[in-house]
């Protein structure tokens, strides 16, 4: 538990993870390693002190051998050699005490040193060829206890070295087992945190391929898991804007066909109604000649007579929206286009709002005039709404030099190695908010009451600028009113 603990609490990251889960069975193989290197350090120790007993074991049995042959042939270099392999085992007990602790202790240790040398006291003192029942008896008697002393040390030292080799494969065992297990652990813990999000990945793209669309919500503190998660997020969005845009244009579609249709059957009434207008005015200038005063039957016929042509313009206004027009380019002077453009408004502007217009005459753009003037036309409809009866529009134009200002949203890309103009819309109004101001641009999109325009006018201007090669950008303060500032490709030889 403290393992998945310590694991659920590494940093964020497959990698890291990764690493951690290999440093963790490496770090154990180490451990494990180390601990059997160590075990091999005791066998081989163990070894050697089992040899050093053998070794004994072998001087005894080899210091009873020269003991029989002497009493049997009474050879004194049978007497040396058992002497000198007495002195050997004395020896060795004395430099080698440590190893012979292992199966005796020290006071059997002393007693046995003691052994030896009663024992070689006892053949020394026992002459060639001399028959002593009682001293051969006490020499045999000493050598047994010597040989037997042997025989149990290496009995005891083979008991020691086996139960060593059992413990040491048990230990191995054991460590093979922790190893497969802790191994099968740390690849359950990787695949539970590295293969669930990644199922749960799989089965939101098959959804998306299905044609469900769902943000996908996976609460992993992983890196490349979040990452991932944010790409695929960023997909989703982009899909579902790109389908909004397909609905959008297919309404905008449907919509053209409708207003193209609507114009044209409200062109036939308005023209007639503009006809009888005419007539009846020939008729009241007719038949009224000295009869007295018409100035007021004619006014109310020029005010019919205005607003038809109004209306006339406002359906020509939804047949340029509708219309599919070619796109043609030829040199427009600006100041011209503005007048006209501004001319459509001036009877919409109301008298607390002030209009003030600054455009060189010696300006001219390439382009299409009739786009230009319905972009103009929509942006001063928009500032004049922006207003709420009471304001300032103005619209200024010049030459563009450098960037825009650096608190502007820029839309679009025009050539920066030809020459532009910028044309600057601006009022004074209410403003637009910063979280909404990046989406102005897009078909549908408006921030006035459901009912109020069609909701195209900035959309249509953006298509129109972006149409002509230009870009546009706003810059917007709540409460403190709204500019825009559009650039276009000027005509290198004024029209």
């Amino acid at each position: 538990m403290q393992l998945m603990k310590r694991f659920h609490l590494s940093p964020g990251s497959l990698r890291q993870k990764i690493v951690f889960g290999y440093g963790a069975v490496a770090l154990l193989v180490v451990g494990l390693s180390a601990f059997s290197l160590l075990e091999m350090r005791l066998l081989a120790a163990q070894i050697t002190s089992g040899e050093r007993i053998h070794q004994f074991f072998g001087i005894a049995l080899e210091i009873r051998r020269f003991e029989k042959n002497y009493f049997l042939y009474g050879q004194r270099a049978d007497l040396e050699e058992n002497r000198a392999y007495v002195i050997e085992a004395r020896r060795m007990l004395s430099e080698h005490g440590a190893q012979f602790a292992a199966v005796a202790s020290p006071q059997r240790i002393g007693a046995l040193m003691i052994a030896l040398e009663d024992y070689d006291r006892l053949i020394s003192a026992h002459p060639p060829g001399s028959e002593d029942p009682r001293r051969e008896a006490a020499i045999r008697q000493a050598g047994k206890e010597i040989s037997t002393a042997a025989e149990q040390w290496s009995h005891a030292e083979r008991a020691i070295l086996q139960t060593q080799l059992d413990r040491h494969r048990h230990w191995l065992l054991a460590a093979i087992g922790a190893v497969v297990l802790f191994v099968v652990v740390i690849g359950q813990m990787l695949a539970w945190r590295v293969a669930r999000p990644l199922r749960e990945l799989e089965h939101n793209m098959a959804a998306v391929a299905e044609g469900r669309l769902a943000k996908l919500d996976l609460a992993v503190e992983d890196r490349e898991i979040a990452s991932l998660t944010s790409a695929f997020n960023h997909v989703l969005a982009q899909l579902e804007t790109r389908q909004g845009q397909l609905v959008r244009s297919e309404k905008l579609a449907a919509l053209g066909t409708l207003l193209s249709g609507v114009a044209h059957e409200l062109n036939n009434p308005l023209s007639n109604i503009s006809t009888s207008c005419e007539i009846l005015a020939e008729e009241i200038a007719a038949t009224k000649v000295g009869a007295g005063d018409t100035a007021f039957e004619r006014e109310l016929i020029g005010q019919i007579d205005a607003e038809t042509w109004r209306a006339r313009r406002i359906v020509r206004s939804l047949l340029d929206y509708a219309r599919d027009r070619p796109f043609s380019r030829e040199a427009v002077p600006l100041a011209p286009l503005v007048e006209d453009s501004l001319r459509l408004v001036r009877g919409q502007i109301p008298a607390q709002v002030s209009l003030d217009v600054a455009v060189p005459a010696e300006l001219s753009l390439s382009g299409d005039k009739q786009r230009l003037q319905q972009a103009i036309f929509n942006l001063v409809g928009n500032a004049l709404d922006a207003l709420e009866g009471a304001g300032e529009v103005h619209v200024l134009a010049r030459p563009a030099r450098g960037p825009y200002p650096p608190d502007t949203l820029v839309f679009g890309q025009v050539d920066d190695k030809r020459p532009q103009i910028e044309i600057e819309v601006g009022d004074n109004g209410h403003g637009i908010a910063a979280a909404i101001l990046p989406r102005i641009f897009d078909p549908f999109f408006t921030t006035k009451d459901v009912g109020h325009g069609l909701c195209l006018g900035l959309f249509i201007v953006f298509e129109i600028v972006e149409e002509h090669g230009g870009s546009i950008a706003v810059k917007s303060t709540p409460g403190q009113g709204t500019t825009f500032l559009i650039r276009l490709p000027a005509q290198d030889t004024p029209a």
